[in-house]
């Protein structure tokens, strides 16, 4: 298999004051295309933080991270935001749907910033909720849905430029039992039948059961989870 995300010596901190607080301490992560994997740990562990670097929504005080065959140390803000929204899709745990808009036009969002015409974004768009179960909802703002049917949308979202990597910051948090194990059957769907690479952060252990396998965070640093 072909590495798709490469973190090497990985760190992160962050200066309150007079005071360095490091977040991430020497991280080395290789994840593979077509993999699935969650990240778990307590609190301030760095896991979010590890996981915006990924996204290319932040960049590391030190080391590297190489994403798809780019060196994002290397970009631009201008040019990491392009590459960002053709190559990443984000699901996080509040929907961040815009609420004056239909479901439709929430997730035609990401395809502004790319050069498709108006047809082409709302065919794009139908073909995203129709994967996510929701092709019957597409005109409906989002106060007229259902929490779990909000991250529908908002995966759909996440898909509708078709990304390489799909990056989830506790996707389920804000979601009763029976929704988000619902929700996770659909991130394991799109990894087994669509091939999205998948990296999760969750304080969830049923979460990250639907995860090819999984690493622990403590203090800045990774581990391989320990069964319990």
């Amino acid at each position: 298999m072909t590495a798709l995300v490469n973190c090497r010596n990985v760190e992160k901190s962050f200066t309150k004051g007079k005071q360095t607080v490091e977040v991430l301490a020497g991280i080395n992560l290789s994840i593979e295309e077509g993999d699935f994997l969650a990240l778990m740990g307590p609190s301030g562990s760095g896991k979010t933080t590890l996981l915006n670097l990924i996204g290319g929504l932040d960049h590391p005080t030190g080391g590297e991270i190489e994403v798809n065959g780019k060196n994002l140390n290397a970009l631009s803000s201008k040019a990491l935001a392009r590459w960002r929204s053709e190559n990443i899709g984000f699901i996080f745990q509040f929907y961040n749907l815009l609420p004056v808009l239909t479901a439709q036009r929430n997730v035609e969002l990401p395809l502004l910033l790319t050069k498709l015409t108006r047809g082409q974004r709302k065919k794009n768009a139908a073909t995203a909720l129709e994967i996510v179960g929701l092709a019957d909802r597409g005109k409906h703002k989002p106060g007229e849905l259902s929490g779990g049917q909000q991250q529908r949308v908002a995966i759909a979202r996440a898909l509708v430029a078709d990304p390489k990597l799909l990056v989830c910051d506790e996707p389920t948090g804000d979601l009763d039992r029976d929704t988000a194990d619902e929700i996770l059957d659909l991130l394991q769907t799109l990894n087994a039948e669509h091939g999205k690479t998948i990296v999760v952060v969750t304080h969830d252990p049923k979460a990250a059961d639907h995860a090819r396998h999984t690493l622990y965070m403590d203090k800045g640093k990774l581990a391989e989870a320990v069964s319990m």
